[in-house]
């Protein structure tokens, strides 16, 4: 029997899920983690401009998520920056518009994520929560027999293995895997696939922190109020100005600034390290990794930082990897690294 394994991270940034699960093709789509509150189940906008959006009801309020929220939204887009961010209801309306977008009525199991830091407290309480039945408006519900978190780079470690078919061999190497997120600087020691717990840790230094830098210095320059934080990031990614007033905004000279922040975060996770020359494996992961390139290769001279493609995806395609293979051996096939995906070391 074929167990259904299906995958969500629900991050400060984006709501990323897996939609469809073959082996090691997996696909999968996100969404920005804005959960934007009503009262009732209508969308914000007619039926004639309908939209890519749900909304999932939670307690008496419904929430509409989706990839097209950003335009229901009001212009206060309050983000879950605090550690009790998976005890929301947005948190959950989030979980669920993932669940309503996989288009599956029943999941055997459930892989989900968390920062590093939050892991050993939050685990339990997470895991219960996302078990059993989850409305999701419409009438319809999914339920989920079984649910797994895990630390949200550990995931990312699984995908590079096996995406550079370091399965049967990285057991015995040391890997760290780096995670800038855009709440989160996660990052991750590991022996194998199991997780060195006194070298592994995140804080509050994401890619959120050089937004509300840059915005305001930009703020400093035009003269007024400036919080355009989309305007930023898409120009940050790409390379191409804001348009501020009218006018194309240069924001080279700002870069160093938003290198500062990268520098801080990676300064902080090399105290951490015991012996960086016996790491095997540096894995840069997570969407705020195109910001953080320059300043870990500067900071490991000497290795070769390894990158996956989409890295923006690659902690939620390993918890499906490693929920697979943990869902396989629960009905008799057995997988050498099934459960040490889950486990730290304790060491």
């Amino acid at each position: 029997m074929e167990l259904t394994v299906r995958a969500v991270d629900v991050g400060s940034g984006n709501t990323k899920f897996v939609t469809h699960a073959d082996g090691t093709d997996i696909r999968c789509a996100s969404f920005p983690s804005i959960a934007y509150p009503s009262g009732n189940d209508s969308p914000s906008w007619p039926a004639s401009e309908r939209k890519k959006t749900v909304c999932i009801p939670i307690g008496q309020l419904f929430y509409e998520v989706g990839p097209d929220v950003s335009l229901a939204a009001d212009t206060f887009r309050a983000k879950q920056l605090h550690d009790e961010y998976t005890e929301t209801p947005e948190y959950m309306a989030l979980l669920r518009g993932a669940l309503s977008m996989m288009k599956v009525s029943h999941i055997d199991l459930l892989v989900v994520g968390l920062p590093v830091a939050l892991l050993a407290v939050k685990k339990a309480s997470l895991e219960k929560a996302m078990m059993g039945r989850h409305d999701i408006g419409g009438g319809k519900a999914v339920t989920v027999g079984k649910a797994l978190a895990v630390a949200q780079p550990q995931g990312a470690l699984v995908h590079y293995a096996s995406e550079h078919q370091k399965m049967a061999t990285i057991g015995n190497e040391l890997s760290l895997i780096i995670d800038p997120g855009a709440r989160t600087f996660d990052w991750l020691v590991a022996r194998g696939m199991r997780l060195v717990q006194k070298q592994s840790y995140s804080f509050n230094r994401g890619i959120s922190d050089v937004l509300r830098l840059l915005a305001a210095e930009i703020t400093k320059e035009i003269g007024s109020p400036y919080r355009d934080y989309d305007a930023i990031d898409l120009a940050l990614r790409t390379g191409k100005h804001p348009v501020i007033f009218q006018k194309p905004h240069d924001m080279k000279r700002l870069l160093p600034l938003a290198e500062t922040v990268a520098e801080q975060a990676v300064s902080t996770m090399k105290e951490w390290i015991e012996a960086p020359h016996s790491l095997q494996n540096i894995i840069l992961v997570g969407g705020g990794a195109f910001l953080f390139r320059k300043v870990v290769k500067a900071a490991f001279p000497k290795h070769r930082i390894h990158e996956v493609k989409e890295p923006m995806f690659a902690n939620v395609r390993g918890f499906q990897l490693a929920g697979q293979n943990y869902a396989r051996s629960a009905i008799g096939a057995p997988t050498r690294e099934r459960v040490q995906v889950m486990q730290g070391d304790g060491r």
